[in-house]
């Protein structure tokens, strides 16, 4: 079900996040995990929802090796090092390059656009430093909030600590999905058909924004 809504619009990109997930289902562990929300928390389009929840699910699974609580300390190392590409990446290089490559195809490609770094930033300015821990809990900010954090240069050990604990209670959100999944699996079972199609015009829907957002403004 969770592999179903894995972009099925182009099909490149269909094959490339298709065999992404089949690759992770079949080396489900800590150090998949931990990449996989690396990759999340950076400037590429990755959802969590496909990382924690089926890992989550997994360990409840009997014989399973992981550890529900593994399983999120592992995703929240993946999520800072990844936050950790994100601003030093702004840090080194300043906001005319982050603006540039923002409004940039490949910018665009990535659902990154001047006006989404803008919000992070205005968010930045308004909830100050906090905002590194409370943005993680938003949509769209959440990956980016660590942008305008490099930006203003804010120091390493706040950015550090706000970041973990933020992303520590998502994945912990997330983990608890997949716990929710594990108690509805005779659910979840009988109506597998209804929730692949349902997850697979989410994918469309996805996928047919990305590809507007890519070239509204060739």
């Amino acid at each position: 079900i969770l592999a179903s809504i894995a972009f099925a619009g182009e099909p490149e990109k269909t094959n490339i996040y298709t065999q992404i997930i089949d690759w992770y289902n079949s080396n489900l562990n800590y150090w998949t995990i931990a990449l996989l929300m690396a990759i999340e928390s950076s400037f590429i389009p990755f959802p969590s929802e496909l990382v924690i929840p089926p890992a989550a699910y997994q360990a409840m699974q009997p014989g399973s090796n992981l550890n529900i609580a593994f399983i999120v300390l592992a995703g929240s190392i993946g999520a800072l090092i990844g936050a950790y590409i994100n601003y030093f990446l702004a840090k080194i290089f300043g906001r005319p390059i982050v603006y540039k490559f923002a409004d940039s195809r490949l910018g665009h490609f990535l659902l990154i656009d001047a006006t989404k770094v803008q919000k992070a930033e205005d968010y930045f300015r308004k909830h100050g430093s906090i905002s590194t821990f409370i943005g993680r809990l938003i949509t769209v900010i959440r990956q980016l909030i660590s942008i305008p954090a490099g930006l203003a240069k804010m120091k390493l050990f706040p950015f550090t600590l706000y970041t973990f604990l933020g992303a520590t209670i998502w994945n912990c959100v997330l983990a608890f999905l997949g716990y929710l999944a594990h108690g509805q699996k005779d659910l979840i079972e009988k109506y597998n058909s209804e929730l692949a199609i349902a997850l697979l015009a989410a994918g469309a829907l996805f996928i047919g924004y990305m590809v507007w957002n890519a070239v509204k403004k060739k």
